[in-house]
């Protein structure tokens, strides 16, 4: 799939099929993360694929936002260095590559949760020097669902040329 194409196309998905993600997909998504880009090169970063089943209802129970990631075949947990001034936009980046990539091999995604996940670092074992960002469970969209189908703005009430409130061409 074109990037512009998955980004044009790409829609939260909290239901998925029960059917794992096979290895190379999910190797292909980690591989999405590791390649982004961050400030200074530093990789603030840390992403922790989750496949097993009674991990993945936990971490639906410990995340408020995120039920569903206990029906989910994967999730990915993002912890970022807690000394980083930037760590939580470059895993923000890192994660929408994750998600993207995924999109463009089938697979859903949706982002649950945001900090406050200590009970998530204490399940994973994830040492002080990190913290838990987020969690991010993927799988199969269990429905169809419309690619593209979205509902946004004018463009003109989110963009403006040279100065805010002119118009875009």
């Amino acid at each position: 799939m074109e990037v512009f194409e998955a980004v044009r196309t790409m829609l939260a998905v909290r239901a998925y099929e029960d059917r794992a993600v096979p290895d190379d997909v999910v190797r292909k998504i980690v591989e999405a993360a590791h390649l982004s880009p961050s400030s200074m090169n530093r990789q603030p970063w840390h992403f922790i694929v989750v496949r097993e089943r009674e991990t993945l209802r936990k971490l639906g129970k410990l995340a408020k936002t995120g039920p569903y990631i206990g029906q989910a075949p994967l999730a990915i947990v993002v912890a970022i260095e807690t000394d980083s001034k930037f760590g939580g936009s470059d895993a923000s980046r890192a994660i929408q590559n994750m998600m993207l990539t995924a999109w463009a091999e089938g697979v859903g995604s949706n982002w649950a949760g945001w900090f406050g996940l200590e009970e998530v670092a204490k399940l994973l074992g994830v040492p002080a020097t990190h913290q838990v960002l987020t969690i991010i469970p993927f799988g199969y969209p269990a429905s169809k669902v419309g690619r593209g189908k979205k509902q946004r703005k004018a463009i003109g009430d989110v963009a403006s040329s040279e100065r805010y409130g002119e118009p875009i061409a």
